[in-house]
């Protein structure tokens, strides 16, 4: 099993930064692609970004490009999430997942899930 704990949310004016955490734990975690995924009330649960176990990053989502990046580090087992320009459409909750080696946005490909962190944009 792999287990993934996300961290760094919370509330933040339009126009702020986050930095959101997923912490890996259990098997191998480099071999893992791990992908950010956000659901935002009343809507579905969609891709942002991911980083496959080589480092090859995919933009899901269009809307973030140019405002969020995604990396890893393989040392502290870690995947980070950096938000910034953050608007108030980005108010979701946001997870990690994870799949062996490569990324998709298929969201039922992924079989590691963390619980979610909640970030709020006020305008």
């Amino acid at each position: 099993q792999l287990q993934l704990v996300e961290s760094g949310g919370g509330s933040v004016q339009s126009g702020g930064s986050l930095r959101l955490s997923c912490a890996a734990s259990g098997r191998t975690p480099y071999y893992y692609a791990i992908a950010w995924f956000r659901q935002a009330p009343g809507k579905e649960r969609e891709g942002v970004l991911c980083i496959s176990s080589s480092g090859r990053v995919e933009t899901l989502l269009e809307s973030v490009k140019d405002r969020f990046t995604i990396s890893r580090d393989d040392g502290k087992n870690a995947v980070a999430l950096q938000m910034n320009n953050l608007r108030s459409d980005d108010t979701a909750v946001y997870f990690c997942a994870a799949r062996e080696l490569a990324c998709t946005d298929q969201k039922a490909w992924y079989n590691f899930w963390g619980r979610g962190t909640q970030v709020t944009v006020s305008a």
